[in-house]
């Protein structure tokens, strides 16, 4: 069920039992002409996949959800849609966990931390037609279990408070997401998303490794530059990083 927040500003949501992924639910329901704000959750799925094409295991009793955006803003700056997301992310787990949420964290560029081990991801996918932007945000959330060959620890919601649901979760991210997507849609909006993010972020003036295409770049997290991209204060001075993945060190 969607929070009432969601409900209000038009959302609607599909549940299924099972399916491969509810991100190629949400893209064959963008075939059948789907006119967007719709979220697609799964009980399970068999294809699931995170970032870089990564495989994501899927078994019963975590969240699985895709919500399908159509025309949502002009291709420039739709990677922030993925601060958005994560922000609401936060606000959602934060709301489930309750003094539990202490340790919750945001990983750049996409995911969700809770004492430096993964209880979420996101994955942002965005196609043009007929000139218009579609994009369809995915995201994973460890509830009832965790998978064990991460690239680094992760854990799920029920470990830290017993009483955490996907059926809780569900309702509190559609409303979080609804209220910081109104936020970021207004002019300068990124501008107040950007802060939170910040105020929120893993790792923000400590040594991390940035694992880029050339290879490692090491230095310190600065911050967000005004667009979203990532400062590192690196041995040759300053660089801002579009995308890569994150890790804490220099390792």
């Amino acid at each position: 069920m969607l929070g009432e927040a969601a409900r209000a500003a038009g959302y609607r949501l599909i549940v299924r039992d099972a399916v491969a992924s509810t991100m190629e639910e949400a893209r064959r329901a963008l075939d059948q002409g789907e006119p967007g704000k719709l979220w697609i959750v799964a009980r399970s799925q068999d294809a699931g996949r995170g970032r870089h094409g990564r495989q994501w295991g899927s078994p019963p009793g975590n969240l699985y959800a895709s919500l399908l955006l159509k025309d949502p803003c002009e291709p420039v700056v739709a990677p922030q849609l993925g601060f958005v997301a994560g922000l609401a992310l936060h606000d959602a787990a934060s709301r489930v966990l309750g003094p539990a949420g202490a340790g919750l964290k945001l990983k750049w560029p996409n995911d969700l931390l809770l004492g430096n081990a993964k209880i979420s991801g996101l994955l942002l996918e965005g196609e043009s037609r007929a000139g218009r932007l579609n994009v369809i945000l995915g995201c994973g959330v460890n509830i009832a279990s965790c998978p064990s060959d991460t690239p680094y620890p992760a854990t799920f919601l029920k470990a830290a408070s017993p009483q955490a649901s996907v059926e809780a979760m569900l309702l509190a991210l559609s409303d979080s997401w609804a209220k910081r997507f109104e936020i970021w849609s207004q002019p300068g909006g990124f501008g107040p998303i950007r802060a939170a993010w910040l105020e929120r972020a893993a790792f923000l003036g400590e040594t991390i490794t940035i694992r880029l295409p050339e290879g490692p770049l090491s230095g310190r997290f600065a911050g967000l530059d005004p667009t979203g991209r990532l400062e590192l204060e690196a041995e040759n001075g300053r660089r801002l990083i579009d995308a890569g993945d994150l890790f804490f060190g220099t390792g």
